[in-house]
């Protein structure tokens, strides 16, 4: 991922939405993509675009910010803004990167967006401890179950929920596909949709809008089409 920041603000007051975009403006590592009033609005971006930081009130009319960030929070990066300090402890239980009390200064807002590089440095040494090893555990059934990467042919991402498809089963366990492909080594996998990743060694072919495996059609999603097609061809 690049340097730049895409960003989402969402807040039901206008004055609110308009301090966190001028905060965001002023920001070089910063860029806002949308801005909404309401949850329905965000849920339905997220559906169709990524975005690197959701920035979510709390207090919000038919959907509040902490059941949005469990809908947007399997790529992005949560920060809270809300001007009602008793929902600080749910929003660290949801390991989001900050909470931002309202009426928020600048440099408490920049603070927080320096948590963000040092989260992904922590991912980063997850993902180089694992690269050594061959397996990974996943909790499937109440219990911990070891798949072999050698024998994962491609995962897919149903709501709150993975499917991983081996060549003789599939498990199915409560994760993020943003966790569970940080654990994967990459040179092994590729994301090629926000709800696929595809194990490079099962791929029998593959065009510039999907991959062919086992005769199934993986399409290959516009935000990862670039990052796909380079990996694919400098194998």
């Amino acid at each position: 991922m690049n340097n730049i920041f895409t960003c989402v603000v969402v807040d039901d007051e206008p004055v609110a939405r308009e301090i966190i975009e001028s905060f965001i403006q002023k920001t070089p590592s910063l860029s806002l993509a949308a801005s909404f009033s309401n949850a329905l609005e965000t849920i339905q971006f997220a559906q169709e675009n990524e975005a690197d930081i959701y920035f979510l009130d709390i207090n919000m009319p038919e959907i509040n910010g902490l059941s949005l960030a469990k809908i947007v929070n399997s790529d992005a990066h949560i920060i809270f803004t809300t001007a009602y300090r008793d929902y600080a402890i749910d929003g660290f239980n949801l390991n989001v990167i900050d909470y931002l009390l309202k009426p928020i200064a600048f440099d408490r807002f920049l603070q927080a967006i320096k948590k963000i590089p040092q989260k992904r440095q922590t991912i980063q040494k997850v993902e180089n401890k694992n690269s050594n090893e061959s397996f990974l555990f996943v909790r499937s059934e109440r219990k911990m179950v070891k798949v072999n990467y050698r024998d994962i042919i491609y995962i897919e991402s149903l709501s709150d929920y993975l499917k991983i498809h081996l060549q003789e089963k599939t498990i199915v366990t409560r994760e993020t596909i943003s966790n569970i492909e940080n654990k994967l080594p990459e040179k092994l996998f590729i994301r090629v949709h926000r709800s696929f990743i595809v194990a490079v060694h099962f791929i029998d072919a593959y065009t510039n809008e999907f991959i062919e495996i086992n005769n199934k059609a993986i399409p290959i999603s516009r935000n990862y089409k670039e990052s796909t097609l380079q990996k694919l061809t400098g194998i």
